[in-house]
Formats: C-alpha cells, structure tokens, sequence
C-alpha cells in the first residue's frame, strides 16, 4: 500500500505522513513547486523531515502552468493579499493525484488543519478544494480526520481512522505534543511558507502586472530587495545586504540591466531595459544613496557594459515616493 502526500516541509505535513506511515504505508511525500516558496533553500531541510519519519521525497516543478492556470485569473479569487488559496491548492491536489496514478498509489494525504487558515482551510474550502480537483474520497487530511468525513482509505480498512487525529484551529499544542512524542528534530515554526500570502510581496506583484506581463523568469526578480517604479515607469530593484545582492547578480533575465558601482562598494541592483533616460539617471543617484558616498562627489556605475557617472541624493528620503516595499 503506497500513498502521496502533499509536503510543504512543514510540522503540519510532517506530522500527516508520520500518521500514516505508522500504519504501514509507504508515503511518497510531493514538495510542489510554484515558484513562490520562501526564499530561503529549503530541499536540505525537507529531507531531513522525511528522513525522521520514513518518507521519500521527490519535487515537482509546476511553475510555467501555475502562472498560466491559477495565478493570475483564479476561480475562487484571493485571499486578504496575492494569493490564490483555493485554486492554488486544487491544482496542487490534481497534479498529486496523477502522480499517484503514475505511481500506482491508493491514496493522497496532506497536513492540512481545518480552521487553521480562514481562507483555504475553512469546512467548505476544504470540500471546494476536493471538488475541483475530482479528489473527493481520494484525500486524507489525518491531522483533522476525525472532525472530516471518512474517506476511502478509512472505509476500506487501509487507514485505521480511530489513530488520526481530530485537530481543528490555530492552536499549534496537538501538534507540539506530537513532535515530542516522535522525537521530531529542527522542525519549521508555522507561517511563512508562500510569499504569495505576505503584504509587501503582494504589492510588489499588483504593481508588476500593471506594467508588464509577468513570466517564470520574473518570480527571482520579485523574491529579493527593494523595489521601486520610477518617474517614467521603470522598475529599480535594490539588494539590501550581501546575500540578496548575490542573489540579484545571479539572475539571467533580459528584461533587465544589472548595475554595479564602480571602485567603491555597494549594493546589486537591476533596472528595466526600457528605462527612459531619466529613469536611468534616477536609478544610478538611487543606487549610490544606498553606498557610503558624498553629495558633493560623482561616482561611477556600469550597467552592464555600459558606464555612467551620478551623484547620490542627499537622503534615502528622495527615493520613498517611488517605493512600492
């Protein structure tokens, strides 16, 4: 008997396949990928939660279909920012459940927790959910089983549905409880997980689509610095620290200029290709007030091959009418 699990890396999921492979069950645990994940490298993490547990782990990459299918035009609309949680997790579920297919698997599971999120894990968000993915019977929500109705895991006697759990809000004990009791090790703390849910990140995304199609080579644009649209339209990206300004310098997006400053150290930032001249002046002063420079001096910056000279402004202040985080 083999199942497949949502995974985002989470204890919730975590804790999901724990559940079942006690039971023995073979859980092949799916992290899907759409792009907007945290920021941070999370595979090595992943594997260690399905080390502790027995899982293996596999990523699928649905980015280019994500952006086609659910993003931009979903059923169920947003939630309070960009993200489209209904519609996002349906198609996760139907791309799961033609792994499992290919797998020659009985069943899906995922960690989700009824009550836990307003949005997409509601009582009826859950059955939409199930709906449009023609997954109804197929999904076992073991942290919230007992509150849902039985599925056909549990009505086939694959799944003993008196060793689930009936898990419902935003209370995090239960699950607390059972991390001790497994001896979970270095698991995540809720929160977090989609950049999709996150103010800021969902101004940044409304702001681009008013000024440009948006393509899976735009997704690292949008996780890293600060970003601005300036006077003429352009959008100026502005690394913060050194880990984002590595970040930014490895991005291979024709769309933009990357600017460096010349002789002197400072951030990494990108510039629109299409940037009037002004914007480009704008940025390169933007650039250098983020550096340890002078009003009273001129500075250097390539963008790529090119080369220009600017002052910084007098203040970061200058820059706040075009912020958009």
């Amino acid at each position: 008997m083999k199942a497949i699990a949502l995974f985002s890396g989470g204890l919730d999921s975590t804790l999901a396949m724990k559940l079942i492979i006690d039971q023995g069950i073979d859980v092949l645990a799916i992290n899907i990928n759409t792009g907007f994940g945290s920021t941070k490298d999370r595979l090595e993490h992943m594997q260690s939660m399905c080390d502790q547990v027995g899982a293996e782990l596999k990523i699928v990459d649905i980015q280019s279909e994500y952006l086609q299918d659910v993003l931009f035009d979903p059923k169920h609309g947003y939630g309070k920012n960009f993200n489209p949680c209904i519609d996002c997790h349906a198609k996760m579920f139907a791309v799961a459940k033609s792994i499992m297919e290919a797998e020659g698997a009985s069943f899906l599971i995922s960690g989700e927790v009824m009550g836990q999120r307003p949005m997409s894990q509601n009582k009826d968000a859950l059955q939409t959910v199930l709906n449009e993915s023609n997954c109804d019977g197929l999904l076992l929500r073991p942290m919230s089983a007992l509150r849902l109705a039985p599925t056909m895991a549990e009505e086939k006697g694959w799944v003993d549905r008196d060793k689930l759990e009936g898990i419902t809000g935003r209370s995090r004990d239960r699950q607390l409880a059972l991390a001790k009791e497994i001896g979970l090790d270095d698991f995540e703390s809720p929160g977090g997980g989609c950049l999709l849910t996150d103010e800021n990140f969902g101004k940044k995304m409304f702001d681009f689509i008013k000024h440009d199609k948006f393509e899976v080579k735009d997704i690292p644009v949008m996780k890293f610095g600060r970003h601005f649209r300036l006077a003429d339209g352009a959008k100026l990206v502005i690394g913060r620290d050194k880990e984002e300004n590595e970040h930014l310098q490895n991005i291979d997006n024709d769309k933009y200029y990357h600017i460096k400053t010349v002789g002197l150290p400072g951030p990494h930032a990108l510039l629109s290709k299409n940037a009037s001249e002004e914007d480009k002046k704008l940025s390169a002063s933007a650039v250098l007030t983020y550096c340890k420079t002078s009003v009273d001096n001129s500075y250097t910056l390539s963008y790529d091959a090119q080369e220009v000279t600017a002052s910084p402004f007098t203040s970061r202040e200058a820059m706040k009418p075009f912020s958009i985080q």
